[in-house]
């Protein structure tokens, strides 16, 4: 059931265009300030953008997955918005492809576990280790895998994921080898691996 939802959401985005405007129509509106409609995304904005150049300095993106229920993005969202700096990220997507920015660009919410996966198990840690941090990456959080964490995102999870993650790497002028699961980075539930469909997805779609 995992592995055929899986494979239909792959198959599904490998069809989605990223975006209708052109590449230089699309990095002018990711890097615009405000609320800008972002073709092929429905977006809510609980923070506006500001001006790039004030945006804190993100060098990398997380990918973390949730344990909740369809609908819950929604609220995560919200109450990251109240307390911008609780456990939790910046970007939230709901199982309906729905993206809610909850988080002022300039602020630095509690994500992550410090880096500390030096195993090698799914990439290279060198680089990694101690290095990929709150501090320098902004999270992104899919809802959606209760009550069986081992459920992987929807066919619009994954069609929006790939618009967001060339909108955020084109913002903020992230390699794509900057974009990392969760699971990659630290030691997560053996249950699953967090976030790594769709970093590897990010991955293979490339620039």
């Amino acid at each position: 059931m995992m592995k055929s939802r899986l494979l239909a959401a792959i198959l599904a985005a490998l069809l989605i265009s990223p975006a209708a405007a052109t590449d230089a129509e699309f990095a002018k509106i990711a890097r615009a300030p405000g609320t800008p409609d972002i073709p092929g995304l429905k977006m809510v904005w609980l923070a506006p953008w500001g001006d790039v150049r004030s945006a804190h300095p993100w060098r990398n993106i997380i990918v973390h997955q949730t344990e909740g229920p369809a609908g819950s993005a929604r609220g995560g969202a919200a109450e990251q918005s109240r307390n911008p700096t609780r456990r939790g990220v910046t970007v939230w997507v709901e199982t309906d492809g729905t993206v809610y920015w909850a988080v002022a660009e300039t602020l630095v919410p509690t994500h992550g576990d410090g880096a500390n996966r030096n195993d090698n198990k799914y990439i290279d840690n060198k680089p990694t280790y101690r290095q990929v941090v709150r501090d320098n990456s902004i999270g992104v959080e899919f809802a959606g895998n209760y009550p069986d964490v081992t459920t992987g995102p929807t066919e619009a999870q994954v069609a929006a994921w790939k618009i967001l993650v060339k909108v955020l790497r084109a913002r903020y002028d992230i390699p794509l080898d900057h974009v990392y699961a969760h699971n990659w980075i630290d030691y997560k539930d053996a249950r699953y691996c967090e976030g790594c469909w769709l970093a590897t997805l990010a991955r293979i779609w490339g620039e």
